[in-house]
C-alpha cells in the first residue's frame, strides 16, 4: 500500500470513530438537504398571504403562520437557504482572500510582510457596522450575494494571520528549499508544495468562516441591514419582534429560525473540533 493511500485510510478509520465530527456532520447534512429540498414541498411565497393570521403550526401550515397569514415555513426554508449560500459565498471569499494574502505574506516576508501585516491590520480596525449603514443608505436594494460579498471582504484577516504563520514554518523546510533551487516560481511553490501539506488547516479554516459568515449575516439581518429583496433566519427574528411575535406568544415565528442558526453554527464548531482531533495524532482518541 502507497504512503498517500495508507494516510486516506488512516484519517477515514479515526473520521468514522470521531463522535464530534459525525453528530457535526449530520446535523449540517440534514439543513443543508432540508435547505435545497425544503422549497419542493411548498407552493407559497415568502412574503405571500396565505392564511389567517397569528396561526398556531397545524397540519395545513407546519410552522404556524405570522401575523399577516404568512407561511412561517416557507420563509424558513428558504431563509436557511440563504444563510447557507451566504455561508458558502462568504466563508470562500474570507478564506480564499486569506489564503492569498497568508501564504504571499508567510513565503516572501520582508516588506511584503509588512506591507500585508499593515492591511490586514487596517481591515481589522475598520468600523463593519458603520460602513454597512454607509451602504444601506446608497443600496437601497440588498440582496444576498452582496450581503455575502461584503462579508467575505471584511472576515478575512484572522485566516490570512492564522495561514502566515504556518507558511513562515512550513517555507524553511527542505523540500521547499528543494523547490526552489531547482528554479520553480513562488506562486507554484505556494500552492503545490506549501498548499498540499495545509490542505486539513485550509479545511478547518474554511468551516470556520463558513460558520462565522452565516453568525453575521444573523447578526446583521437581525438588526435590519441584511436583504431588502429576500428572506433569511435573521431577517425572520428581525421581523418577530418588529411586529411582537415575543408578547403575542407566537414562539413559532422566532424559536425555528433561532434554533436553526444556533444548531448549523453549533453542528459546524463540532465539525471544527472533530476534524482537529482527526488531522492530530496527538489528540485523537484510541
Amino acid at each position: 500500500m502507497t504512503k498517500p493511500k495508507k494516510r486516506i485510510n488512516e484519517i477515514l478509520y479515526f473520521a468514522l470513530k470521531n463522535k464530534r465530527l459525525r453528530v457535526g456532520l449530520i446535523v449540517v447534512l440534514f439543513f443543508l438537504i432540508l435547505a435545497f429540498v425544503g422549497p419542493l414541498l411548498t407552493h407559497y411565497q415568502w412574503d405571500a398571504y396565505v392564511g389567517p393570521a397569528y396561526h398556531p403550526p397545524s397540519y395545513e401550515y407546519w410552522f404556524g403562520t405570522t401575523t399577516f397569514g404568512q407561511d412561517v415555513f416557507t420563509q424558513f426554508i428558504l431563509g436557511l437557504k440563504a444563510s447557507f449560500l451566504v455561508g458558502i459565498i462568504g466563508g470562500g471569499i474570507g478564506t480564499l482572500i486569506g489564503v492569498l494574502v497568508g501564504f504571499t505574506a508567510g513565503y516572501h516576508g520582508g516588506m511584503i510582510d509588512e506591507f500585508l501585516n499593515m492591511l490586514t491590520n487596517i481591515v481589522i480596525v475598520i468600523p463593519t457596522l458603520a460602513i454597512l449603514l454607509i451602504i444601506s443608505v446608497y443600496l437601497k436594494v440588498r440582496g444576498v450575494l452582496i450581503e455575502s460579498i461584503f462579508i467575505g471582504f471584511t472576515a478575512w484577516p484572522w485566516a490570512a494571520r492564522a495561514i502566515r504563520a504556518q507558511t513562515f514554518s512550513l517555507r524553511s523546510r527542505d523540500f521547499v528549499d528543494l523547490a526552489r533551487i531547482s528554479g520553480i516560481k513562488p506562486l507554484k511553490i505556494m500552492f503545490t508544495e506549501i498548499a498540499p501539506n495545509m490542505m486539513s488547516y485550509l479545511l478547518m479554516t474554511f468551516i470556520l468562516q463558513f460558520g462565522g459568515a452565516i453568525l453575521i449575516a444573523a447578526t446583521l439581518d437581525f438588526i435590519g441591514l441584511g436583504p431588502t429583496n429576500a428572506i433569511s433566519l435573521g431577517l425572520m427574528m428581525n421581523l418577530a419582534v418588529l411586529w411582537g411575535a415575543l408578547p403575542l406568544g407566537m414562539w413559532w415565528w422566532f424559536v425555528p429560525p433561532g434554533a436553526a442558526i444556533a444548531a448549523i453554527v453549533g453542528a459546524l464548531y463540532l465539525t471544527n473540533v472533530g476534524l482537529d482531533e482527526v488531522f492530530n495524532p496527538k489528540l485523537r482518541k484510541l
